[in-house]
């Protein structure tokens, strides 16, 4: 089982980038999908999960509202479209799967996780 994470890159502030998540090797629609991202000797913190349906989101509190996760199911992939980015966005971001199927903003409510992409913003 493997979480491939993709789309991270440098960008300016005020600019845009969207993150890809694709599952293998299992399928996760009847999973909760969240995003996480750690910066720099800090701890991996919450962006935002997705439920199962993709019918209930949420976002901490710092990114609600300029990121959206979305996912496509037949295609066993999430995305994280990051809009009005700021340095403070700064970190590696890590997608991962829930144990259940409603979103959940614990760590230890997920049990696969993918191995982080980059997400670097100037000033």
């Amino acid at each position: 089982v493997q979480l491939q994470a993709y789309g991270g890159g440098l960008v300016q502030a005020g600019e845009s980038l969207r993150l890809s998540c694709a599952a293998s090797g299992r399928t996760f629609m009847n999973n909760a999908m969240g995003w996480f991202r750690q910066a720099p000797g800090k701890e991996r913190d919450f962006v935002g999960a997705i439920s199962w349906n993709g019918r209930s989101t949420f976002y901490a509190d710092s990114v609600n509202g300029r990121f959206t996760i979305s996912r496509d199911n037949a295609k066993n992939t999430v995305y994280l479209q990051m809009n009005s980015l700021k340095p403070e966005d700064t970190a590696v971001y890590y997608c991962a799967a829930g144990r259940a199927s409603y979103a959940s903003s614990g760590r230890a409510d997920y049990n696969y996780w993918g191995q982080g992409t980059l997400v670097t913003v100037s000033s």
